[in-house]
């Protein structure tokens, strides 16, 4: 694995600060079914890191008393850690908004099979990566058989009612690159996918989300390898538009790592930049408790450039 951190130190990014937080975004663990080559976690079947009950609970602890409306779960696949339906119930219970970001092959995977009801009866919302609607390159990307296990899990999904409009059952499909380019058009790229989706395999969702592959971890690695780090970083600053300064998801945001310790982002997390607290070279989300971040600097290197760069990108797809 190559280190990127070293190549994004030197920056010239502008100097950003936090508005309210409105989304805890909790990684619940480098577990995952696949091996994504895009993966900025690198995330796999053999990571032992998972979250524990005891930060589980600092999670909802943490949502009850600071009034967050929106629990963004990510990993690895979330669901693979064991304490995800207690985390899911709890969070509801509170009345928030819960996002599961779902590779969707797990939906898939034996002991998982009734996961998928359990979503629905949870009224949770589904983040799910689909990054092409053809196999070849699905497969190519995520590995061999993922597609068709993607297919399978968005009909499942369709017949509880996901996708549907007014059904309350949201269902996101998110596309990322392959190679070295931006993401096309969020807005036309969402038209193809729908249609093709549709008349191909009769699947139906709510929005697409088009995301711009992060130079860190496992991407980052692989585009030092290959020779095409500077290259794909210049496309990046060469795209850069200010006018997406005010939306990076940074600013509403707070990334909390598999140990419960606090990140301005998913990508600084990967990075270990920790979010600045004074007195606190590491804070954990139980340190944030007295603190309103509000105005708080931002932890930034060449890597924020792919949150900026084009249309824009964030876990909520693109800012334009």
């Amino acid at each position: 694995m190559h280190a990127t951190l070293p190549l994004l130190k030197e920056s010239d990014f502008p100097a950003i600060s936090r508005d309210s937080a409105e989304t805890l975004q909790v990684n619940l663990g480098y577990l995952c079914n696949q091996t994504c080559q895009h993966c900025h976690v690198d995330a796999g079947p053999r990571r032992k890191e998972i979250m524990d009950k005891e930060n589980i609970d600092a999670v909802l602890n943490y949502l009850r008393i600071k009034k967050v409306k929106t629990l963004d779960l990510t990993g690895g696949a979330p669901e693979m850690n064991p304490h995800f339906k207690y985390l899911v119930r709890e969070a509801r219970k509170l009345g928030v908004r819960v996002m599961d970001r779902c590779n969707l092959s797990i939906l898939e995977e034996e002991g998982y099979e009734d996961m998928t009801a359990f979503l629905a009866e949870n009224q949770v919302e589904v983040v799910a990566s689909l990054p092409c609607y053809l196999s070849d390159n699905v497969d190519a990307q995520r590995g061999k058989g993922v597609f068709d296990a993607s297919i399978n899990a968005l009909k499942k999904l369709n017949a509880l009612g996901y996708g549907e409009e007014g059904s309350g059952l949201s269902l996101t499909l998110v596309y990322n690159p392959q190679g070295v380019s931006l993401p096309p058009s969020q807005e036309a790229l969402e038209i193809a996918y729908k249609r093709e989706l549709k008349l191909r395999y009769g699947v139906i969702f709510n929005q697409l989300f088009t995301i711009t592959n992060m130079p860190i971890k496992r991407f980052g690695s692989w585009l030092v390898s290959k020779g095409e780090f500077e290259g794909y970083m210049q496309l990046l600053r060469d795209n850069y538009s200010e006018e997406n300064l005010h939306a990076v998801m940074c600013k509403s945001l707070i990334s909390v790592d598999w140990q419960g310790y606090v990140y301005d982002c998913d990508f600084n997390q990967m990075l270990a930049l920790p979010l600045m607290l004074k007195g606190k070279s590491r804070p954990h989300l139980k340190d944030l408790m007295a603190h309103d971040l509000h105005g708080q600097p931002i932890v930034v290197m060449d890597h924020c450039y792919g949150c900026t760069a084009g249309q824009g990108s964030s876990c909520g797809g693109a800012l334009e």
